[in-house]
């Protein structure tokens, strides 16, 4: 449900531009920056071409931006388009005391002139004054990225948002590869769009050949090998993924490896195992994988497993033991999870 919550907002919100329903001020905080360079960039599409840009839109960033630069130009009545359009980029890196000169000018702002302000990295503090003045006459939004087992969900979403056909394995892969940086796959699917013919289904194939990721070589699939229990092609997928390190950071292959895990062990103390798709957050396509996964494993194993990765992310940090190469850690560690 939080998951919806927050894309509706943002989607709400997005609709509403695209209808020309337009606020004075667009007050755009929160830790996911796709969500708020997806609104700055629909304002600008929708409120700016190349007659009005020299003339009717401004661009501050917040560490040079002067308080009452801003506010003058804001004050000035569009000379071409019917909107001047300001936009506040890196508005975290303002001095606070500038946000009530702000609020101040949204008593009575400029009908003709909107405000974007671009504030990343962390929420607006809702008791500022400037934040109450936005709710008041504007609009709000606060985001944060999804959690892994979000992830999927929103590629899938996204590709059919850009009329993309995209099987269900093709967006487990992009989105295991890829992980929750939301502007990347947004750009790979839209890549994928260009090169992929029109009706045709984009697979795991087209995704090795035009993202670079492999089809048997990634975490997802060591995860499965694990899993089943094929040690020679988990030791094969890990040897790769050594060679490949730039593009398969061990901290993050360890993070799934944990991530999976924990939720083999989640699955095996469900009460209703045909909520298993909705609780563990995995594709219903992927969970019968799960559960004869879960089925070789018992309870303390799984257990021991998620302190095996844990000791071996430990290891990779040179915060326990001797300075390891990353391709014995990863040896160690596959040897220990099948000999539980």
């Amino acid at each position: 449900m939080q998951y919806f919550f927050k894309m509706q907002a943002f989607h709400t919100l997005l609709s509403k531009i695209k209808q020309e329903q337009f606020s004075p001020f667009y007050l755009l905080s929160g830790t996911e920056p796709y969500y708020i360079d997806t609104i700055t960039t629909e304002l600008i599409d929708k409120l700016v071409n190349e007659q009005s840009r020299d003339f009717d839109f401004t661009l501050f960033y917040g560490k040079e931006a002067i308080t009452a630069q801003i506010i003058e130009t804001v004050k000035r009545y569009p000379m071409i388009a019917p909107y001047n359009l300001v936009i506040i980029k890196e508005a975290q890196l303002m001095p606070s005391s500038s946000w009530d000169d702000l609020a101040d000018y949204l008593e009575n702002p400029t009908s003709q002139s909107i405000i974007v302000f671009c504030f990343k990295h962390k929420a607006f503090d809702k008791r500022k004054k400037l934040y109450k003045a936005a709710e008041r006459v504007g609009e709000v939004l606060t985001v944060k990225p999804l959690y892994d087992n979000q992830i999927s969900k929103w590629v899938s979403n996204e590709a059919k948002s850009l009329s993309i056909d995209l099987s269900t394995a093709a967006s487990v892969m992009l989105s295991e590869y890829i992980g929750s940086n939301l502007s990347a796959l947004h750009n790979e699917l839209v890549k994928l769009r260009l090169v992929v013919k029109k009706g045709e289904t984009i697979s795991p194939d087209h995704i090795e050949q035009h993202v670079g990721i492999s089809k048997e070589f990634n975490s997802f699939e060591l995860q499965k090998a694990i899993g089943f229990g094929q040690f020679s092609k988990a030791f094969q997928i890990i040897q790769y993924l050594n060679r490949n390190s730039k593009n398969h950071p061990m901290v993050l292959t360890l993070a799934a490896l944990h991530n999976y895990f924990q939720k083999l062990l989640l699955l095996k103390g469900l009460s209703r195992p045909n909520e298993a798709s909705r609780i563990l957050g995995v594709n219903p396509f992927f969970i019968k994988d799960y559960q004869v996964a879960a089925a070789r494993f018992s309870m303390k194993q799984l257990t021991e497993a998620m302190s095996c990765v844990l000791d071996a992310d430990l290891k990779s940090k040179g915060i326990k033991g001797l300075n390891t190469s990353t391709q014995k850690i990863m040896e160690e560690l596959l040897l220990k999870l099948f000999t539980l």
